[in-house]
């Protein structure tokens, strides 16, 4: 009984939210390795000239700021080729050759505007304005019947009666499977059972984007209470700037900076405001995407003097936690691997959107022709008693 019960259900949010899925799930492929494409597209590396080294970085973002472009961060790569972005918020950015200071212009925006769209249909169908909150509640709804059915799906993939015929059935690709049910239902059980895991790491991390009770109870299982949103850092560092000092150049900061990680790949330096005491650098040892490899540190403006050092490690249970669920879901945080086995299953996925509707729609199928047939039986009983 609590087994057809969970059929049942498993059945209904298939076909409920199936095409929601489907869309997810496709969109999800697309993104695989989203971070790489965007990279390979836009190479932009510049050979050091010979006797002739890098521009001060006060230089650069004086010649390129603007009232239409203040820089507020400033990102360095270790490698002496790469070159230097100025970040204005979330999506304004200027690259600079780091010898001439010359700004490189992108081969196209094509590529980023396609990326940034399929991101959009991925969240919430790429709706704008007002009806996006309706759009990404109805993905936020979809997303958690999907979770269900892969819970569900495990439970009805272990059969009633255990025996190896049986489980090589749901196992793996059956050589006997050449009807369209019988494909279908052995495709069905098989990516099923080979994605489940993978697979309810990427849903169940979505969930937490889409519900704050969610992303509450991430902290509350690593342990603390959930930050409250809107919430402002009460910690004062105090910074003793000496008489007459001079601040340090962003140059002489990064350096200090480097005696922090001797693997980093990129240093962040927020741009103080004027007057400010401190800078502030995020240090990245890792693909951007691997969060137990980036860093935070702040350093005295004037004097170099280390004010707090906050490495991955040392953040608090919950905000580790927090961090490594935004980069499983994409499966960055554990390199290339990571985002293949997410692109998979998202591929896993889409074909099981299809085995199941077709396993549903044969069952219909069958329901009506049973339907109809007890139907001419019961006209024709009534015809004869006449």
């Amino acid at each position: 009984m609590i087994r057809k019960a969970i059929f049942w259900l498993h059945l209904s949010c298939g076909v409920a939210a199936g095409v929601v899925v489907l869309m997810m799930s496709v969109t999800g492929v697309i993104l695989t390795y989203e971070r790489q494409i965007l990279a390979w597209e836009d190479q932009a590396y510049f050979a050091e000239p010979e006797g002739q080294s890098k521009m001060p970085l006060e230089t650069l973002i004086a010649q390129h700021s603007s009232a239409n472009f203040t820089p507020q961060s400033v990102v360095i790569a270790s490698d002496p080729a790469a070159p230097v972005v100025l970040r204005q918020g979330r999506t304004g950015e200027v690259i600079l050759n780091p010898y001439s200071g010359e700004a490189y212009e992108p081969h196209s925006d094509s590529l980023d505007a396609f990326f940034s769209a399929v991101t959009g249909w991925h969240r919430w169908f790429n709706v704008t304005g007002e009806g996006r909150a309706n759009a990404r509640a109805v993905t936020g709804i979809a997303n958690l019947m999907f979770l269900f059915l892969i819970f569900s799906g495990i439970y009805l993939w272990l059969p009633a009666i255990f025996r190896w015929s049986t489980m090589r059935l749901r196992l793996w690709f059956h050589p006997n499977a050449r009807s369209g049910q019988a494909r279908d239902f052995n495709w069905h059980h098989v990516f099923g059972f080979w994605s489940a895991i993978p697979l309810a790491v990427v849903v169940a991390t979505a969930t937490v984007f889409n519900y704050t009770w969610a992303n509450n109870l991430v902290y509350r299982l690593a342990g603390e209470e959930p930050p409250q949103r809107g919430a402002v850092a009460t910690e004062e560092i105090v910074v003793e700037v000496p008489e007459n000092a001079q601040r340090l150049t962003l140059m002489d900061t990064l350096e200090r900076a480097q005696a922090y990680s001797t693997q980093w790949n990129t240093m962040t330096i927020s741009l103080p405001e004027a007057g400010a005491d401190s800078v502030a650098i995020a240090i990245d040892e890792g693909n951007g995407g691997q969060p137990q490899k980036r860093h935070n540190l702040n350093l005295n403006a004037y004097t170099g003097e280390e004010l707090s050092w906050v490495p991955f490690a040392q953040l608090s249970a919950g905000r580790q936690a927090r961090s490594w669920v935004r980069f499983l879901h994409t499966g960055e945080a554990l390199g290339l691997l990571g985002q293949t086995i997410a692109g998979l299953v998202s591929f896993t996925s889409i074909l099981m959107v299809w085995t199941g509707f077709a396993l549903s729609w044969r069952r219909f199928m069958r329901w009506l022709g049973r339907t109809r047939r007890e139907k001419n039986v019961a006209a024709e009983l009534h015809a004869t008693q006449r």
